[in-house]
């Protein structure tokens, strides 16, 4: 008995999907879209030839790339919980020492307390200025970091001579700052 109430029900149910539906719903034209000028697509900002960078260090002095020209600067973006970065900051130590032409400014781009920046420097301590920047309004004239460490390396006249995402070492600084053709940038 149950097996002709399956087959009735089965049954039933075919002759109800096959059946023409009597009324048809018709579904109203699509708007048209027209494009308007802030709808469309916005090419990112190109950024300066000479950047700009002004920040308060972390032991409270003002900080103006602009006041660097002449020397090779080395800004570097970071953050206390990159590997990579944590290993970059010893021969960033070394060479800010070794060499009277170049100079760094370390960015910690993060989110931190100061307590917790001050036991990360004293496991890991930085001997060229450093900034704790916010992450929420990073510095116009660079790329906001989509990955850590981002390194520019900004030649004497103040224009970026090279951009490195990832670690870098003092071998990459170096060549960039022995490249042909920076020797000028000084001038």
């Amino acid at each position: 008995m149950k097996n002709k109430i399956v087959l009735m029900v089965i049954f039933i149910l075919c002759i109800s999907a096959c059946k023409k539906q009597d009324t048809a719903i018709e579904a109203p034209p699509a708007p048209e879209l027209k494009a308007s000028a802030a709808a469309a697509p916005v090419a990112p900002a190109k950024k300066p030839e000479v950047p700009a960078l002004e920040v308060t260090t972390y032991d409270g002095k003002a900080y103006k790339l602009a006041d660097h020209r002449g020397q090779w600067v080395v800004v570097n973006f970071w953050a206390t919980w990159c590997e990579p970065c944590k290993k970059e900051i010893p021969d960033f130590n070394k060479l800010d020492k070794l060499r009277d032409d170049v100079e760094f400014i370390g960015l910690a781009y993060e989110e931190i307390e100061r307590a917790d920046m001050d036991a990360f420097l004293k496991v890991i301590p930085i001997n060229y200025p450093m900034a704790i920047l916010d992450v929420y309004n990073p510095p116009a004239d660079f790329d906001t970091p989509v990955g850590l460490p981002l390194t520019y390396v900004i030649a004497p006249d103040g224009k970026v001579a090279s951009k490195f995402l990832g670690p870098v070492t003092l071998e990459d600084l170096e060549k960039v700052i022995a490249k042909p053709g920076n020797e000028n940038a000084a001038e």
